[in-house]
């Protein structure tokens, strides 16, 4: 009962943004009354106003087109001062002409060099006649004017038929179109002083900007004042526009009268439905607390800190509010995408039911919990943060290294914070530079060198704690961190190598049957029995044909397994030998995109590729790096959602190259991304896809092999590998 109150209270919820923003809009009015079809004919009219009404006269406008001083000057140094695009052209025909001249072409030398002096001269005269530069801006702004009333006249016809019957007022002359006297579902007539129907060449100023910037042609803009000097005045008609009723036969408005329908209906039919809601919330589904206090799940959730609880809280709360203050659940009511996509909306609807059921259901539980005498003084007690602030007081427990870290962490605050003041003020510099000479760079030493001996024992931890105890921890002066490596020596010599070794053998050993067993046993199975099969007598061709195709797809699911298999075991022993050689990182991943083109194609996901403009070279295995590139992509096409994207970008990002694969998985994901690196783990538990699981274990090990990194990143179902490795 409980689920159907939040449903309900999210109806309610879902309803009030559309009411307010498309109540007025809907409730009562038809389709000539919406603002897309007055769009419609407000587009309609300026086209009228400005191709027939009353269009530009080129060879009118022509002669009002200026060139100012401006335009002049921006034109000559538009490829810089004069020398530099003297000498631009000059490497531009260099090598041409010394080709020409290597091949003993004569004639072809003659002509460039020709060419090349031409266009040197023309830019000579650039920098000494202003006319010279006037006359070639003003054809160019000509020809863009042609190109403007070419386009506009392109755009003259209207999306559905329209009639209408004009006569100017000042001439008489009459513009007519159609018959007006059919019957309309749309007619506005004009005839008074205050309801002329006014013709202007360009809208507005506001058009003026916009066609300075839309037409232009090589680089010769036509300004607002160019369309200020060529605007006609405005004329004024009489007489009547026309929508008849057969126009809504037509693909066009019919598709857009349904769409409109069926936006209002629905929504119609969302209000009735938030109204009958609202009315049951009142009467039949009131609010329970025992619909809470009752849920097995309490139990559960009061084994949360009262940290993490607040931040639930927080988030659930914030949810909820974003749906109402951005419409984000309106919207996919009134938008022409989801016009008919009610499993999204029904999605949505249950997301924020969802957030409304667990905002009740911590409010309440809170609120019972908290009467309970003590249970909130205990829930602070054991926070995260009261935890926090006792660990900072054991933090003093060695009051040397407590007060050093915590001089450094005020140090390194105040550094940030004063260069952030210098940043604003930049005058204060002169207090800064000395502070930071005198007090911060000392501090950064001494930071420096304690966290370089703090790193050379846990690099020496580390090796302990990976069996490698031979090597004694280095003990320097008589610090606390000296003193945990004296701790650590006596620490090491009471570790015994054997029992070290084998066991770490012994798990290897194990996790290498169990795993590999499985993976072998089903394809070995399968041909097996097929083989048996194929032994009967009383087969047809047909299933002959066909178990033998079987038995060939397992016996190369099996080959893959063991060539897989024995990839990592080289990998892992040190066996395998790279041939490096420069590789051009872009071409390889275009050809790894287009060998899997088909299988993308055919996988019903929206591969988003980014790939830089100039190349990255790296000096890599080619085709070990292929294999790398290969498993990432056939990783992503397996594992990903249907009909979601996948991206795939390749940039440089110092000098190294960055390789980012992001994809929605199918299935759920541990949030332990070292998981997926193991051998023979995949994201299918059940293992009912292809592949050995050692796509990812291979890939890792060829990119270290190349020095470089390779990193899972997992966010809920949001899968993101990101490959580096030195480049060039």
């Amino acid at each position: 009962m409980v689920i159907v109150w939040s449903v309900l209270v999210a109806l309610v919820i879902m309803s009030i943004p559309t009411a307010i923003r498309l109540g007025p809009d809907m409730i009562g009015k038809k389709f000539v009354d919406s603002h897309e079809f007055q769009g419609e004919m407000e587009g309609f009219y300026y086209t009228l106003s400005t191709t027939v009404l009353n269009p530009i006269q080129f060879e009118e406008a022509r002669e009002k087109i200026i060139v100012t001083d401006e335009e002049i000057e921006e034109h000559r140094m538009r490829y810089g001062n004069l020398s530099d695009q003297v000498m631009n052209i000059q490497e531009q025909y260099e090598g041409r002409i010394t080709d020409a001249e290597a091949s003993g072409n004569e004639q072809l030398k003659e002509t460039l060099i020709k060419e090349r002096d031409t266009k040197i001269a023309d830019i000579e005269l650039n920098f000494e006649s202003d006319e010279h530069v006037e006359k070639k801006v003003l054809a160019g702004k000509v020809s863009a004017l042609k190109q403007f009333l070419t386009e506009n006249q392109q755009s003259a016809r209207s999306a559905f038929p329209i009639a209408y019957h004009l006569t100017d007022v000042k001439t008489g002359e009459v513009f007519t179109q159609g018959d007006v006297e059919v019957p309309a579902i749309y007619k506005k007539t004009f005839g008074e002083v205050d309801d002329y129907f006014k013709a202007n060449t360009v809208i507005s100023e506001s058009e003026y900007n916009h066609y300075s910037v839309s037409y232009y042609d090589d680089g010769y803009e036509l300004t607002a004042a160019d369309f200020a000097n060529i605007q006609q005045p405005v004329r004024q008609f009489e007489g009547v526009i026309v929508v008849s009723e057969k126009a809504l036969q037509g693909s066009y408005l019919k598709d857009h009268l349904a769409s409109f329908n069926k936006k209002k209906y629905r929504n119609y039919t969302l209000w009735i439905l938030s109204i009958g809601a609202l009315y049951l919330l009142l009467t039949k589904v009131k609010f329970k607390k025992e619909w809470v206090t009752e849920n097995r799940f309490v139990q559960s959730y009061n084994g949360l800190k009262i940290d993490v609880k607040v931040f639930i809280f927080m988030f659930s709360l914030l949810l909820t509010f974003e749906f109402i203050h951005r419409d984000a659940t309106g919207a996919f009511f009134y938008n022409d995408y989801y016009s008919g996509a009610w499993p999204d909306q029904l999605f949505w609807l249950i997301v924020l039911a969802m957030s409304i059921l667990f905002l009740a259901f911590q409010l309440v539980n809170s609120i019972e919990r908290w009467k309970q005498a003590g249970v909130f003084e205990r829930d602070f007690a054991e926070s995260y943060v009261v935890n926090f602030l006792k660990s900072f007081q054991t933090m003093f427990l060695n009051r040397t290294l407590g007060v050093q870290m915590f001089i450094l962490l005020i140090g390194f605050f105040l550094a940030g914070f004063g260069f952030a003041v210098v940043a604003i003020q930049p005058f204060l510099i002169l207090a800064y530079l000395p502070a930071v000479f005198f007090l911060g760079l000392p501090v950064l030493y001494i930071f420096v060198k304690r966290s370089a001996y703090l790193n050379r024992i846990f690099s020496s931890t580390e090796k302990m704690a990976n069996g490698t105890l031979h090597e004694e921890i280095k003990v320097k002066g008589k610090s606390p961190l000296a003193k945990h490596a004296r701790h650590l020596n006596r620490l090491r010599e009471g570790v015994q190598i054997s029992i070290s070794e084998q066991a770490k053998s012994e798990r290897l050993k194990t996790e290498l049957i169990t795993n590999v067993s499985h993976d072998l046993r089903t394809p070995l199975t399968s041909i097996i029995t097929y083989t048996d099969l194929l032994k009967s007598t009383h087969l047809t061709d047909e299933d002959r044909l066909k178990y033998v195709d079987i038995i060939d797809k397992k016996s190369a699911r099996l080959k893959t397994l063991i060539e897989d298999l024995f990839e990592v075991s080289k990998m892992a022993s040190g066996n395998l030998e790279l041939h490096r050689q420069k590789v051009d990182l872009t071409q390889l991943l275009q050809q790894a995109l287009a060998e899997h083109e088909e299988e993308i194609s055919n996988s019903g996901l929206d591969f988003r590729v980014q790939l830089p403009e100039s190349a990255i070279v790296a000096n890599v295995d080619g085709q070990r790096w292929w294999r790398v590139l290969d498993n990432l992509i056939v990783n992503a096409l397996k594992y990903s959602m249907s009909g979601t994207r996948v991206y795939l970008s390749l940039d440089r990002v110092g000098d190294r190259a960055q390789f980012v694969v992001k994809n929605i998985s199918k299935y759920e994901l541990s949030e332990n991304s070292d998981e997926l690196f193991e051998r023979f783990k995949r994201a299918d538990t059940s293992r009912h896809t292809d592949g050995s699981g050692l796509g990812l274990a291979i890939a890792q090990s060829i990119v270290e092999m190349h020095d470089g990194e390779m990193e899972i990143d997992i966010d809920g179902d949001l899968f993101k590998v990101t490959v580096e490795i030195p480049v060039e």
